[in-house]
């Protein structure tokens, strides 16, 4: 598992939906689809598409619990390795812009 400190870049969490959803859930316990999906402004198809791929490497864990009337609600949770694996991005890509910002190193 990688750690923050270890700035790596990582193609599953690098794609900008998907970068916002690790952001967004890294922030909270979990958060409900139909919240993250208003966030995003995206269709249901496109979330499900993204949560699954992350889910598929680990990143995120998705609960599907009755409510009321037995009516199922997803909740998206970020994993510890997702948790790792975004903070090791995130170095990445301010290492990244840091460079951008000083080109000659001085």
């Amino acid at each position: 598992m990688a750690t923050s400190l270890e700035p790596r870049f990582d193609e599953v969490i690098h794609a900008p939906n998907r970068l916002r959803i690790c952001v967004m859930v890294s922030a909270v316990d979990s958060m409900e689809f139909g919240a993250l999906r208003d966030e995003l402004h995206v269709a249901d198809s496109v979330l499900s598409k993204q949560l699954k791929v992350l889910s598929d490497a680990g990143y995120v864990s998705l609960d599907k619990p009755k409510g009321r009337g037995g009516k199922m609600r997803t909740w998206v949770k970020i994993t510890p390795d997702g948790r790792a694996a975004l903070g090791a991005h995130l170095a990445e890509l301010q290492r990244l812009a840091a460079l951008a910002a000083n080109p000659s190193g001085t």
